[in-house]
């Protein structure tokens, strides 16, 4: 991990920078069944595969939250932020889905810290701007800035 942040100014320093690119994850129908079995989402064009062949996309698609939700995979790749008191996922702002990610493809996180505030008590709020690449396609799967409250133990 070369991106590690033991502060709030290190943080407050990488206003503006990107964080590189995680590892690739590929999407495989088992982990859209999975999605739509938890969220109680089967749309056809997400789980029936014989039929999403006619459809559309040529393929059963990812659900758009289930793209959302490995930003939560891809940060931790993207990202550290050690000597913690506490940090806690504040929500999310701006999350758009561009590109469809289809049954097969190949998905990785982008990240880039574009703001960095702090907090009346001393903690800061980082915005990650996650662009979810898809594989031979120049449009992204999901752009979506996170938002996490970090307090540090010594509050630097």
């Amino acid at each position: 991990m070369s991106n590690v942040f033991a502060s709030a100014v290190s943080l407050q320093a990488a206003e503006g920078q990107s964080l590189g690119v995680s590892d690739w994850l590929r999407i495989e129908q088992n982990r859209i069944d999975q999605f739509a079995d938890a969220t109680g989402d089967h749309q056809w064009i997400h789980v029936d595969p014989a039929k999403a062949n006619d459809g559309p996309f040529g393929a059963t698609v990812a659900h758009g939250y289930l793209t959302l939700s490995l930003v939560n995979y891809f940060l931790p790749q993207l990202m550290a932020v050690e000597n913690l008191a506490m940090g806690v996922n504040y929500g999310c702002d701006r999350i758009r889905f561009p590109a469809p990610v289809r049954v097969g493809s190949n998905i990785r996180g982008a990240g880039e810290i574009t703001k960095v505030e702090t907090l009346p008590n001393g903690s800061v709020q980082v915005v990650v701007r996650v662009t979810v690449e898809v594989e031979g396609s120049d449009r992204p799967g999901c752009v979506v800035d996170t938002i996490s409250r970090y307090t540090f133990e010594n509050q630097q």
